[in-house]
């Protein structure tokens, strides 16, 4: 099951550690020793990073998988603004075009102003445009529909853009690509 998404930088030291193993598209492990002794040319394609060393290159895997812990993650995802635009995927919820995070707000669908709440039920992302245009209107009065229904994601994988996974992902993960 997926736990994380992690960086570079902690995979190779999960590594090293002896922490994880690598993983490959047909479930194939990897150990760091096997990584150390095998060329970019003996392993599967697209499922390994070349990482520039000193000596050469070091194939880092797009997917590990942890040897042993103590829990899993929570499921629940904290309400914040950078999530709701995260699981909104950048993009504004009325005009459908997709924005910097500096071009977006939050917008209430049923406005603060008539009693709407500050949930994952209520709020969607929208451009600035579209913001003044809704003003203080739910978007049946300013005929403005929804591009989705609001709802609270699914665990931290709610968030992710399935637009932009890496494709050696899609096997570990419960989406439809």
């Amino acid at each position: 099951m997926p736990v994380h998404i992690t960086t570079v930088k902690r995979a190779v030291s999960l590594l090293f550690l002896e922490a994880a193993k690598g993983v490959d598209v047909q479930y194939q492990t990897y150990t760091w020793e096997q990584l150390m002794y095998n060329s970019l040319e003996n392993l599967p394609e697209d499922c390994f990073l070349p990482l520039r060393t000193t000596s050469g290159f070091f194939p880092v895997p797009k997917v590990i998988v942890l040897n042993d812990y103590d829990q899993l993650p929570k499921r629940s995802v904290r309400f914040s603004r950078t999530h709701v635009f995260m699981r909104d995927q950048y993009t504004c919820q009325y005009c459908g075009d997709e924005f910097p995070k500096a071009k977006l707000n939050l917008d209430h669908v049923v406005p603060r102003s008539r009693g709407g709440k500050t949930t994952w039920d209520n709020l969607v992302t929208s451009c600035h445009d579209c913001n003044r245009k809704k003003a203080n209107l739910t978007p049946q009065e300013a005929s403005m529909p929804l591009r989705s229904r609001p709802r609270k994601p699914a665990g931290t994988f709610g968030l992710v853009n399935l637009r932009k996974i890496q494709e050696s992902w899609t096997p570990f993960l419960l989406v439809d690509s």
